[in-house]
């Protein structure tokens, strides 16, 4: 008897399940009666529910796109940013003035902020055949993002015979782009040969693929041009070690025989350069340098008792601060 009970028990739900089930299905097809409307909508409809037919989910909203929306309530698209908001919700508990003055701080330091900058970009030892000697090329400068004061320096010794030549420049240089600067400003040089003040105008950045390039034109008060276009690429070779090439081409519009420049091109620099970086603000390096001299250029140079072109080792360190 108790078996009998238990089984009972086990087979009652199954007994009320099936009417149930059966007074569910639709008879529409027997066309008896029409099929059932959806159930209304129910503000705690969930997934579960919504998938038995107890209830319909709540559709989700358009995104408004009224004019009052802002921020990351606007569409997608390509319109234009909407205005910053000028109420400022601490001028309600703190004076106006004092808000003023702490956002013009705030937007300074987040983006008007003046910096300095120290690069001594080539500082080697040069050794090349009867003539070894010490070259140098930096710059530094002040200012912000769009507009710097600049200061740049090159130049190169021969042991046993001072200083062989002497480039200063100080120029005013302005961002026209995320990449390139204008520049213009004075030229000193000083030398073996008489000194030359030239007024100077140039262009530098960063080209596609990671070309640091640079272009000027240099006028000097006996009335002579020049110009001068140079660039590097540096070449990873691991995360410290890298693999610089540099390149630099002179031309000049006429003879100035008394500095040793011919007119067109006069003269053209490649070097490649190998460094490690010990840290990203110091690393020494080895490398070799190939000059030469080109047309009245090199004629000048072997009247001088000079060669035309001439090929160095160099060994030196590049630094930034």
């Amino acid at each position: 008897m108790t078996r009998v009970a238990l089984l009972l028990a086990g087979l009652a739900p199954l007994a009320f399940a099936v009417p149930a089930a059966a007074q569910s299905m639709d008879h529409s097809a027997h066309g008896s009666q029409p099929a059932a409307e959806p159930a209304p909508e129910a503000p705690g409809c969930t997934p579960e529910h919504a998938a038995m037919g107890h209830c319909t989910p709540k559709q989700a909203s358009a995104p408004d796109t009224t004019p009052g929306t802002s921020g990351t309530d606007l569409p997608p698209g390509d319109a234009p940013a909407p205005p910053p908001p000028g109420d400022w919700y601490a001028d309600r508990i703190f004076p106006k003035g004092a808000m003023e003055h702490s956002r013009h701080a705030m937007m300074k330091e987040s983006g008007g902020l003046s910096v300095g900058f120290i690069s001594l970009n080539l500082a080697e030892y040069q050794a090349r055949k009867g003539s070894d000697g010490l070259r140098w090329e930096g710059e530094a400068w002040y200012g912000g993002d769009i507009n710097r004061l600049t200061l740049k320096s090159e130049g190169e010794t021969v042991f046993g015979e001072g200083i062989e030549s002497t480039e200063t420049q100080l120029l005013y240089s302005r961002a026209i782009g995320p990449y390139f600067n204008a520049q213009a400003g004075i030229r000193q040089d000083f030398g073996q040969g008489p000194d030359r003040t030239y007024v100077t105008v140039g262009l530098e950045g960063l080209a596609p693929y990671w070309f640091e390039v640079e272009g000027a034109f240099f006028l000097s008060n006996k009335g002579d041009m020049h110009a001068r276009l140079g660039g590097y690429y540096d070449q990873r070779i691991t995360q410290r070690l890298i693999l610089q090439s540099m390149t630099e081409i002179n031309f000049a519009l006429q003879d100035v025989p008394e500095i040793g420049v011919g007119s067109g091109l006069s003269d053209v620099e490649l070097g490649l350069r190998l460094r490690y970086e010990i840290v990203k603000e110091f690393a020494p390096y080895v490398g070799v340098e190939w000059a030469l001299k080109v047309g009245d250029t090199a004629r000048f140079a072997r009247a001088g008792g000079e060669d035309a072109d001439s090929v160095s080792f160099v060994v030196g360190v590049k630094a930034w601060f």
